[in-house]
């Protein structure tokens, strides 16, 4: 039976919900929240070293803004309805998404033609009204934590700015342990849902497609499925039924730079219209999350697993012992807690519930500061000096492997 998410979340205490929040708006857990926290540093962390600067923006704006963005005319349906204050304020939204925001970034500033391409992001809230009967676990929620960023460049400079938008979405998948089912390139369909010329949207498409061909990625044309305001790249994942859905999108948008009268002073020293060119490496962490649990059935690759280490003293006599190797992991940046009280077998039985990779346990035969380390896919390894223990763990980690051990060690 394939894994859920939504219960092994709830058992693993990854996330929850409840009536009094509503449905669609699960909240974090201690263990998902310290799972999800490592992989908005990684992410965070392989953005900046690519180039991108990091902002905050606030979840709400005046319907104005999103009247200017189009989202207005082109979204509304899936937007909740707009807060009034009082009388003379301006109504309110949730906003739908982060680009319109990040407009505004851009225009807080003149800008050059030197400082671009400019690459910002944001790892900020958004808030869609989906319907109750469609809302599920994490899969599908009504408040979302976006990976976004967005892209501000010349015309000349956009093939190359998708392209890199690939190779970066590639590596973190990698390091995340997801596999690609496919790739979409989406495109407008018939009907009037669609902002911008013809013009704008071909220049778009034959961007992406350039782009996807280089990459040498095989990829399937879907009309029809275009954001309102561009062409996308749509990165597919399959969970274990083989259901299909979005993770990872690269979209060139020529609409809302016009719309928000953006502008850099270009070489001549005249006044040029950039391209913007949004993509989400890992998509939202709610979906995310849900893929990652299913994909590997709560056993988290070691780097972010919510507890890396649990310490199992045999007795209350290496309690001590026990609190001293915690605290020099925990010192060492990796996650790990004591689990003491209840019987040896008790403890290790719950240690492989939790999927918790490692469990040092520390016994009377254990010289003293020595571990034996239990590995989560039933190996073990001998005793070993504390600090020896901990490098091993810290490098596995690290190096962020599927495995639990590096390949030249061996376990029985």
């Amino acid at each position: 039976m394939p894994a859920d998410h939504r219960r092994l979340g709830r058992e693993l205490d990854i996330f929850d919900s409840d009536p009094l929040i509503g449905a669609g708006l699960p909240f974090w857990l201690p263990e998902g929240a310290a799972a999800r926290h490592e992989v908005e540093s990684y992410v965070r962390d392989l953005e900046r070293r690519a180039g991108y600067r990091h902002v905050y923006s606030p979840a709400l704006g005046k319907r104005q803004l999103y009247e200017l963005s189009g989202h207005w005319s082109h979204f509304a349906d899936d937007m909740f309805p707009p807060m009034h204050l009082g009388a003379g304020d301006d109504a309110l939204v949730l906003r739908p998404s982060l680009c319109p925001h990040h407009a505004l970034v851009y225009k807080a500033r003149q800008r050059s033609y030197r400082e671009l391409p400019l690459r910002i992001a944001e790892l900020g809230t958004m808030y869609r009204a989906e319907r109750s009967g469609v809302l599920g676990g994490l899969a599908r929620v009504r408040s979302i934590s976006l990976n976004d960023g967005h892209v501000f460049c010349a015309p000349e400079q956009a093939g190359a700015e998708v392209a890199g938008a690939l190779r970066l979405l590639r590596e973190a998948h990698e390091a995340l342990g997801l596999e690609v089912s496919s790739y979409r390139l989406s495109l407008r369909g018939d009907g009037g849902k669609y902002a911008g010329d013809d013009e704008s949207w071909e220049r778009a498409g034959r961007l992406l497609r350039e782009a996807l061909d280089d990459a040498a990625v095989p990829y399937s044309v879907a009309a029809g499925e275009a954001a309102f305001y561009g062409p996308k790249i749509d990165v597919q994942i399959a969970d274990p039924a083989g259901r299909e859905s979005t993770l990872s999108t690269v979209q060139v948008d020529f609409h809302q730079p016009a719309r928000f009268d953006l502008s850099y002073r270009d070489a001549s020293g005249g006044r040029s219209r950039p391209v913007m060119v949004h993509r989400s490496l890992v998509g939202s962490f709610e979906r995310l999350f849900a893929h990652l649990i299913e994909a590997h059935a709560g056993a988290f690759p070691v780097w972010y697993s919510p507890v890396q280490i649990a310490v199992v003293p045999v007795s209350a006599g290496q309690l001590a012992a026990a609190d001293a190797f915690a605290a020099d992991a925990i010192a060492a940046g990796l996650r790990a807690e004591v689990c003491a009280g209840g019987t040896v077998g008790a403890r290790i039985r719950d240690v492989a519930r939790r999927k918790i990779p490692y469990a040092a346990v520390i016994g009377a035969q254990e010289a003293p500061g020595e571990v034996a380390l239990r590995l989560r896919d039933g190996r073990h390894l001998p005793a070993q000096p504390g600090g020896q223990a901990i490098d091993l763990i810290r490098n596995v980690a690290a190096a962020r492997s599927a495995e639990v051990l590096p390949r030249n060690v061996s376990g029985n």
